[in-house]
């Protein structure tokens, strides 16, 4: 399933300084029935959203006007757990296009990867500078720079590279996920198939 292409994205955030967040609390097991990636973004974090009557916990950022953007800014050893694909799929619906951390469960990062949702590892202390400069200002933008590997915090121009996987950037930058990247290759491999004598 092809998804928007990730090149440079400019954007507010929405602070969540907290560590161990798991895939159970990023989408409870009981939402995990569809199979198809719509209708997640609903259910995102939904007990650290909702009451028990389901209405809105004010307390919980994602309630709380102030902040915005697509990009989450979590805690240390974001999307730890179990491996549900559910959980990136809820962060890519609900609208956040990068989640940035100073450490991601791997195969959150990697199932963040497969769908277009930008996982962003930076250190304890760049992760602290940004989480000090949203709070101070909620409408300090950063801009994630793919191409570069870079992310900044445009207030200050204070940056920090992070690592991706070269096919996975690639991917990234193109829409594709493992099938579409496959599907780009069609001409090589018919080209090959020519050369086999079955």
């Amino acid at each position: 399933m092809a998804y928007d292409k990730f090149n440079i994205l400019t954007s507010t955030a929405v602070p969540l300084p907290i560590e161990n967040v798991d895939t159970d609390q990023i989408i409870p097991a009981r939402f995990l029935k569809a199979t198809e990636r719509v209708g997640f973004g609903d259910n995102l974090f939904r007990d650290w959203r909702y009451n028990a009557d389901n209405t809105p916990k004010a307390d919980f950022v994602l309630n709380d006007s102030t902040y915005k953007g697509k990009i989450l800014v979590g805690g240390k050893n974001f999307g730890s757990g179990s491996s549900r694909e559910h959980a990136a799929w809820a962060v890519y619906d609900y609208g956040f296009r990068c989640v940035v951390s100073s450490f991601f469960a791997d195969i959150f990062k990697n199932n963040c990867l497969n769908i277009g949702v930008l996982p962003v590892q930076i250190s304890p202390e760049f992760l602290e500078k940004i989480f000090a400069a949203v709070y101070d200002n909620p409408e300090t933008e950063l801009e994630v720079n793919l191409p570069e590997q870079t992310i900044t915090i445009l207030a200050t121009g204070e940056s920090e590279k992070f690592d991706i996987n070269t096919y996975k950037k690639g991917n990234m930058l193109n829409g594709f996920d493992d099938i579409d990247y496959l599907k780009s290759m069609t001409p090589e491999i018919e080209a090959f198939a020519e050369t086999r004598p079955f």
